[in-house]
Parts: C-alpha cells; sequence; structure tokens
C-alpha cells in the first residue's frame, strides 16, 4: 500500500481502513516511520515523530502518541495508550487497555498484561513548580500481571515478575517477585526463573 502523507512505510505494511499513521500534532514534525511487514488495525493512530520497527502489530483503537521508539516485533494490543516520549525495545506484548505514561522505559521481550496501568506523577496535580515526570523502567524479560499498577520511576528489575492485580511501589530486584497491595517482594520460584520467550 501506498505510504499515508506523513508517514515513512517499509514493505508488506497493511494499514487498515479508520487507522491514521503520521498524525501531525504540531506544524513541522516528522512523519511516522514504520519498518516492513507492520498491520495496523482500524482506528489506531499514530503520531508524527514516533519510529517503529518491523514487524509490528497493532489491534482496534490503540493510540502512540509523539517521540515514541519501538522496536521489532511489538506487539500493541486493542484500546492500548501510549503517551508519548516512550522508549520500547524488541519482542514486547501490550495487551489490551495497557496505559504507558510519557517516560517510560520498556526493554527486550517484556510481557505486560491486560489492563496494566503504568504511571509518572508521584502527586497528580499537586506541587507543579517541581513536577518532573518520571515513568517506571521495565528491564529484559518482565513480565507484569493484568491489573498491575506501577507507580512512578519504579524499576523492574531483568526477569522480574509482578502479580496480577499488584500495585508496586518501590524497585523490584531482578528475578523477583511482587505481589499484593501493596506489593510485597518475594523470591521468585525456581520453575519460573527463564527468560521470556515470543
Amino acid at each position: 500500500m501506498s505510504s499515508p502523507a506523513n508517514a515513512i512505510l517499509g514493505e508488506n505494511c497493511l494499514i487498515q481502513p479508520g487507522a491514521i499513521v503520521g498524525l501531525v500534532y504540531r506544524p513541522g514534525c516528522e512523519p511516522a516511520r514504520i519498518g516492513r511487514d507492520a498491520v495496523i488495525r482500524s482506528q489506531t493512530i499514530v503520531y508524527g515523530d514516533v519510529r517503529i520497527g518491523d514487524s509490528f502489530r497493532t489491534g482496534h483503537h490503540a493510540l502512540i502518541r509523539e517521540h515514541t521508539t519501538i522496536g521489532n516485533h511489538v506487539l500493541v494490543g486493542s484500546a492500548v495508550i501510549i503517551d508519548g516520549h516512550v522508549t520500547i525495545g524488541d519482542y514486547v506484548s501490550l495487551q489490551s487497555r495497557v496505559y504507558i505514561p510519557t517516560h517510560t522505559v520498556i526493554g527486550s521481550y517484556v510481557f505486560i498484561g491486560p489492563a496494566a496501568a503504568l504511571t509518572n506523577d508521584k502527586y497528580p496535580l499537586r506541587q507543579r513548580e517541581s513536577y518532573q515526570p518520571l515513568g517506571p523502567i521495565l528491564e529484559d524479560h518482565a513480565t507484569i500481571g493484568a491489573n498491575a499498577t506501577l507507580l512512578p520511576g519504579v524499576r523492574i528489575g531483568q526477569g522480574a515478575m509482578v502479580a496480577a492485580g499488584a500495585v508496586v511501589t518501590t524497585d523490584v530486584p531482578a528475578w523477583s517477585l511482587a505481589v499484593g497491595v501493596p506489593a510485597r517482594i518475594l523470591p521468585l520460584p525456581e520453575h519460573l526463573r527463564e527468560r521470556n520467550r515470543f
């Protein structure tokens, strides 16, 4: 298919009707750049100033805002919101209704389950004079369960797992398990001490 006016597409990309790729959110923004073999489903919006690698997939109604960089073999599920100024590695799966705030860093081989919410503002609408957005950092092979909440600036270490529904208020060391509200940090069971595979 031919490229939309403000997008540069690699070979063999499918942009379904109703999707917008390269939304002009400000005059002079750069085109969105999408690698080869992408499938961008209807009602998805990708802003200008977005860079995405090969074999990218979206569900429906996903939103990917400006200054987001995404690697290869990434799935962005239906109704996911990536609010811009985000970096995502390779082989990442964001399941439906995940929320990713600005200034978040996600490594490679990361899984984030349905309706998980990451946050970047410790005191919403308070202390505005000192406000600096700081999203979570998820290292390679991290797994986040459904409906989990990650507070601003927490680091989820390599291979760590966050249980469904957990509320993570502190860093989770590599190869650990966070469970509960607020989350307690436990040793990761031996049978789960393996890298994520896609």
